[in-house]
């Protein structure tokens, strides 16, 4: 498979989802689900535990495919393609989640800096046959100050707080200067403190022009740069469009079933049950 050329990355939407479905068992869990994101366009994807969030970022990251349509059309590209070696896509879209922390940390030896630098190579931690150049190591350094981490080289991942943990995984994904990430559920673990400290390393992020794509199912970690927010119920698409428009107490009470009050805190948002 070619790469792609700049050109043509410049002018493709981040994401392109038309008519997409998925099936697990029986169940639809997807229905029919239709997205396109632009590259540059911060956005945030909402929605209850169930809604399909897990399902979307899984065709995303491309560890689940749609139902075949009837048309041959593909259902999903990203940056204008529907097939990718994962390892090319990693270089244009880096991922932050829980469960690669817990990949990470469950290795008693993996320390910060191999972390970072394995995935140079898509790999959990370096193998013999991986060669590292000084321009590989000078590029994870940067990535780790960028990412707020410089100070826990030396340090093994299972010894790290969840906040740092975090860090060294957005310092990880940024060694290919992606042109976004995927940030799914990145907050989860993380206190009051540690979140607010974490939510403001990714606005600086936002600020240097990695365009960022965030799943969770809390407003409260919805920086001020992310414009727009696509909001989920039952794997379809409840409301999108400009966030003030779609974090109102009517839509947040739809999309979580139940009587939801929005408050809006100098340049972020929270809410509860009313």
């Amino acid at each position: 498979m070619n790469a792609p050329h700049p050109d043509e990355l410049a002018a493709a939407p981040l994401l392109q989802l038309d008519d997409a479905s998925v099936m697990r068992g029986d169940r639809l869990i997807l229905d029919h689900f239709s997205l396109r994101i632009e590259a540059g366009e911060h956005t945030a994807i909402l929605g209850a535990n169930g809604a399909g969030k897990s399902t979307l970022v899984r065709l995303i990251t491309r560890e689940l495919y749609p139902l075949a349509r009837d048309d041959g059309h593909a259902s999903v590209q990203v940056f204008g393609r529907d097939r990718w070696h994962v390892s090319e896509l990693r270089g244009l879209l880096g991922i932050v989640s829980p469960s690669l922390q817990d990949d990470c940390t469950s290795d008693a030896t993996l320390d910060v800096s191999e972390a970072v630098l394995s995935n140079f190579f898509a790999a959990r931690r370096l193998g013999l046959d991986h060669r590292i150049t000084s321009s590989m190591r000078e590029r994870a350094d940067e990535a780790l100050a960028h990412a707020g981490a410089a100070h826990l080289i030396g340090r093994r991942m299972v010894s790290l707080s969840t906040g740092e943990a975090r860090r060294v995984l957005i310092a990880r994904a940024l060694v290919h200067r992606p042109r976004a990430l995927l940030l799914d559920e990145p907050c989860a673990g993380l206190d009051m403190a540690s979140r607010r400290r974490f939510l403001e390393s990714l606005r600086g992020l936002a600020r240097s022009g990695t365009t960022l794509l965030l799943v969770t199912h809390h407003i409260e970690e919805i920086l001020p740069e992310i414009g727009r927010v696509v909001l989920l119920r039952d794997g379809r698409m409840l409301q999108q469009g400009d966030k003030a428009e779609v974090l109102t107490d009517s839509s947040l009470s739809r999309a979580f079933d139940m009587p939801v009050h929005v408050q809006r805190h100098g340049e972020y948002y929270s809410a509860a049950l009313a």
